[in-house]
């Protein structure tokens, strides 16, 4: 099996009855489709496909699915380069039934991988990924560089960016459901935006998209998240090489601690023409903001 993309649909209508003041009544409603993902490494050197590693499963919305495991894996240190991959496939379960909800990653004969510690990690949930991470230690521990000087952005340039990801959000208008990830160039302009009802597989998407295409690393890229900041949005952000990360809401502590570590700039709060710069302050110019701030 070939094709790049699961045939599952990323919305689920249902029936739902709506209450208002003037009373109730049954209308269909959309709901964005939350289903396990499986990500399994197929040995290169292994004719029996059943005898698979299983290395994460992971609750996501069904679509890019090979760009999810590909951002996946990448971020854990499983990848490098988009030539570590031989091949992706949907897997095929008992009786010969097609399994979308399984990819299988055959990597490059001459890559090394360390399956013991894949095997003791994680089980990744929607809301979380870290959890089920044997330790921060192990979370860090996937080869993070220092961020290069990168782009220098103005303000407006940022609000752009926040204007762009509230307007493609297709998935998102029908349902108001689940997260994106949404990669911009050095002006704000929106190159690559993924939906997820998970944070960081919106992020993995995104990742794993620019993995495959061969755009590795982000290094003149921005990138801009629908919620919160966590540690591990900064954490694949960095293993991407993306110099500037912003979100819609709040950062947490370690989230900050990580992106100071490796130079990265950390934008908050992106909303009504107003934000937060957590670090790297000096990668952001204030020119527009202080030219409003005049007017006003």
């Amino acid at each position: 099996m070939t094709r790049s993309d699961s045939p599952r649909r990323a919305v689920t209508r249902r029936t739902v009855r709506r209450y208002r003041r003037e009373g109730a009544a049954d209308a269909r409603d959309q709901l964005v489709t939350e289903e396990p993902l499986e990500i399994r490494i197929l040995r290169h050197d292994c004719a029996d496909r059943d005898a698979a590693l299983p290395v994460s499963v992971t609750m996501r919305t069904p679509g890019h699915d090979f760009e999810l495991a590909a951002g996946f894996l990448f971020g854990e240190g499983v990848l490098d380069h988009q030539a570590d991959l031989a091949a992706m496939s949907f897997c095929v379960g008992a009786g010969g039934v097609q399994n979308y909800n399984a990819v299988g990653v055959t990597l490059d004969p001459g890559l090394g991988f360390d399956a013991e510690r894949l095997r003791r990690n994680f089980y990744a949930t929607s809301s979380c990924g870290v959890c089920g991470k044997a330790s921060i230690e192990a979370v860090r521990d996937v080869g993070l560089p220092p961020a290069v000087e990168g782009p220098t952005v103005e303000a407006g340039t940022l609000f752009r960016m926040a204007e762009g990801l509230e307007g493609s959000q297709a998935v998102f208008a029908r349902t108001g459901g689940l997260h994106a990830a949404a990669l911009c160039d050095s002006e704000g302009s929106l190159l690559r935006l993924r939906e997820d009802v998970g944070r960081h597989n919106a992020m993995d998407k995104v990742v794993g998209a620019s993995l495959l295409a061969g755009e590795l690393p982000l290094h003149d890229r921005l990138l801009l998240v629908s919620g919160r900041l966590s540690f591990e949005l900064v954490q694949k952000a960095a293993r991407a090489g993306v110099p500037v990360l912003a979100g819609v809401s709040a950062a947490s502590s370690l989230a900050v601690e990580l992106a100071e570590e490796v130079g990265m700039t950390l934008v908050g709060f992106l909303r009504e023409e107003r934000f937060n710069v957590y670090c790297g302050a000096e990668r952001i110019r204030p020119t527009e903001l202080e030219s409003m701030e005049r007017a006003t």
